[in-house]
């Protein structure tokens, strides 16, 4: 199984309601590419110096459907959608 997690900063401008956003629209992934098996998303509650304000956890039962789904065009508009309103984005895939 592959995990992939990624965690974002979003600029200060409309954050609350632009997390809220990513989140229905990440969340809605799951119902549409077809390798994407469980996803997981979460807006930070702790806001300390070194929080990010957003991550997901996704899993995948290969790597060939992580690679299916970041091509996928319901995903890449809602990297369209983060890249506007995020100021920074880390990611880690590991195979378990």
């Amino acid at each position: 199984m592959v995990v992939h997690i990624v965690m974002f900063q979003f600029k200060e401008e409309n954050k609350r309601e632009n997390l809220e956003l990513v989140k229905k629209r990440l969340e809605a992934l799951v119902q549409k590419i077809e390798p994407l098996k469980r996803m997981e998303v979460g807006i930070d509650f702790n806001h300390s110096e070194r929080a990010m304000d957003l991550s997901l956890y996704a899993t995948f039962e290969h790597e060939a459907g992580l690679k299916t789904y970041a091509t996928h065009p319901a995903h890449l508009e809602v990297v369209a959608l983060i890249k506007e309103l995020t100021i920074e984005s880390k990611v880690v895939d590991y195979i378990i």
